[in-house]
């Protein structure tokens, strides 16, 4: 029986490309904070630090404070009612860039408060995001009937135009005082870091987004 070369050639390169198929899997990492909340967070903090006027602390021996910057909790140790320090990380990051500016200002920060001439008290009025969603349009629902009693139903939404927008605020502040007396040296604040994204969808379209954080600027 005659078989057509070609048709040979044909099947032949057929199972190579079945035989050299592979698979790979993509891994995404989703933590618990997106990069969008941390950005808003850190750079309104950075916004904020700029605007501290730290001269009156040039050549001093510094102890940086930062007790007032973290939050406090409740807690029960051995049936007893404490209070617990904790740090979030945007409060460390201002903390970190306070240091930077004290240091960048000719300040000398040293180990130990007992090694110190002045005392400086970082404090935050408020690290944290406010959001607001608006919606021209029928929002998605989960109906209490299911089917079979079991599977919920849920109905997709029809936005004809959404709008999330997302500002994130920081208020810090400090205050100096010497160390041996206690007395007032310098201080500065409370002054305001604002950061911005906005998200748009019209007729469904998007998000369009804009901003001043890196999670919203092109890459390029």
């Amino acid at each position: 029986m005659f078989v057509n070369p070609m048709v040979t050639r044909l099947f032949a390169c057929m199972i190579l490309s079945l035989l050299g198929t592979g698979c790979a899997n993509v891994r995404v990492t989703d933590p618990p904070r997106t990069a969008t909340e941390q950005f808003l967070l850190s750079q309104a903090a950075s916004q904020a630090i700029a605007q501290l006027n730290v001269d009156a602390l040039r050549d001093r021996k510094i102890w940086l404070e930062t007790a007032y910057l973290t939050g406090a909790e409740t807690v029960v140790v051995n049936g007893e009612v404490r209070q617990r320090l904790f740090t979030t990380p945007e409060q460390a990051f201002a903390a970190g860039e306070f240091r930077e500016k004290l240091l960048m200002a000719g300040a000398r920060i040293v180990a130990e408060r007992k090694d110190c001439d002045v005392v400086v008290e970082i404090r935050s009025g408020g690290i944290s995001i406010d959001r607001l969603d608006n919606l021209i349009g029928i929002p998605a629902l989960v109906l209490s009937q299911s089917v079979g009693g079991s599977i919920p139903i849920s109905t997709p939404e029809i936005a004809l135009y959404k709008n999330v927008r997302q500002r994130g605020f920081a208020g810090l502040s400090y205050v100096a005082f010497r160390n041996d007396t206690g007395e007032y040296v310098t201080s500065s604040g409370p002054y305001i870091g604002r950061t911005i994204r906005d998200d748009f969808w019209l007729f469904g379209a998007g998000p369009r987004t804009v901003g001043n954080i890196p999670p919203t600027q092109n890459p390029k």
